[in-house]
């Protein structure tokens, strides 16, 4: 897979071509590098200055980028992929500047479905309980928590296309539709999970990393034209937020993070819930999840082309596009990996090797830099 792509060589001047820039971000707690940027100014050391613009959903997101009125966002990786090929609105060109974070999503059930889970075992018959078809949530049609939720409920024998109903709800209204009896399951980002859990109107039963370890989660995101016509600003922003990412793992950083985040304005809920799931020490309440990653010296922020290219071949599985064989070629075109590599060496920060090993998911399935993308997306069992 083409792993190396570059939308134009670095002005000779390196003159910011934009200084002030919108970015904008959706309450959940994989949103604190661009909160830790702004709140701490990372920017003004590379000639920026942040607005933070918080969005009520995905969709505002996708169509705030689309209009001009955001810069870039922190934005869900499919997302990114499904504007790229126009699915549900209008096709426009794309660009994945770095990986947000890694990790920190799950799947919550309704009581009544997780006991059910609890005393009979298995998915399929503890949704035969329910006596009526389920419904679950996720929070956009190509976003990762939908191919989350729809690859974790094929991993247990339940076809997502045919016998749940799936509903998109943005990430602030997840807990409310739980509790008033709309939803039987939901994939959502956190703090949302544990809202749910300390609600008492849901059970956490599934991280996102049981499903892909390490998975790539949010990007910063903007249209491709945006940066071609401002690569010294994407390539500064992208050296800002790299500092974000590097300040949260320092000692401490994630408790204090976590109470910023809780402020009205960012998510607006108990801090302690926050800090709960985005410390290291989440194995203490989720022993199966692995803890959202924001930098590990680098490792995380990379935008490797064959990771986007896996959310093209759940496109392909789902009935969402047809087969297509250049999906490692869109996902280069997508991802700046020259342009990322160019700002992580001004920041002295590490570019992970190529060649990086395979992931196994949930399934047993095989995905790394070498899998062949046509025969993946037709080896599954449950699939459109």
């Amino acid at each position: 897979m083409n792993s190396s792509s570059s939308l134009t060589a670095p002005s000779s001047s390196g003159q910011l071509e934009k200084t002030h820039l919108r970015l904008g971000f959706v309450a959940l707690s994989d949103a604190a590098p661009l909160i830790a940027a702004k709140l701490l100014e990372f920017g003004h050391a590379h000639g920026l200055t942040l607005e933070l613009c918080r969005q009520p959903s995905w969709a505002a997101v996708r169509d705030k980028l689309l209009s001009g009125d955001l810069d870039a966002a922190h934005a869900l990786y499919g997302l990114v992929y499904g504007v790229q090929l126009g699915l549900g609105g209008p096709q426009t060109d794309m660009a994945v500047l770095m990986v947000l974070n890694r990790n920190g999503q799950a799947i919550t059930l309704s009581n009544r479905l997780a006991a059910a889970l609890a005393e009979h075992g298995t998915l399929p018959k503890a949704l035969a309980t329910l006596g009526r078809k389920p419904v679950f949530a996720q929070t956009f049609p190509t976003g990762t928590h939908a191919m989350w939720l729809y690859y974790w409920l094929a991993s247990q024998g339940v076809d997502p296309l045919r016998d749940i109903d799936s509903v998109a709800i943005p990430p602030p209204q997840m807990v409310t539709a739980l509790a008033d009896d709309k939803l039987d399951g939901l994939c959502v980002g956190e703090p949302w999970n544990a809202q749910a859990e300390a609600d008492g109107v849901g059970k956490t039963v599934a991280y996102s990393s049981e499903v892909w370890p390490d998975h790539p989660e949010k990007v910063l995101a903007c249209r491709r034209e945006f940066a071609v016509a401002h690569p010294n600003t994407a390539r500064a922003l992208v050296q800002t937020v790299l500092e974000a990412c590097r300040w949260l793992d320092g000692a401490g950083h994630r408790d204090e993070i976590a109470h910023w985040l809780a402020r009205p304005d960012y998510i607006g809920i108990d801090a302690a819930l926050i800090a709960a799931r985005l410390g290291d020490d989440i194995a203490d309440s989720a022993p199966h999840g692995l803890p959202v990653r924001f930098f590990d010296d680098g490792a995380v922020n990379y935008p490797h082309a064959f990771e986007g290219a896996w959310f093209l071949t759940q496109f392909e599985r789902w009935g969402m596009i047809d087969a297509r064989a250049d999906y490692d070629a869109i996902a280069a075109r997508i991802n700046q990996t020259q342009l990322y590599r160019e700002a992580a060496a001004r920041v002295n920060v590490a570019v992970p090797r190529d060649n990086v090993a395979p992931s196994v998911l949930i399934d047993g399935k095989v995905w790394g830099c070498d899998t062949r993308s046509d025969a993946y997306a037709s080896s599954f069992p449950i699939r459109r």
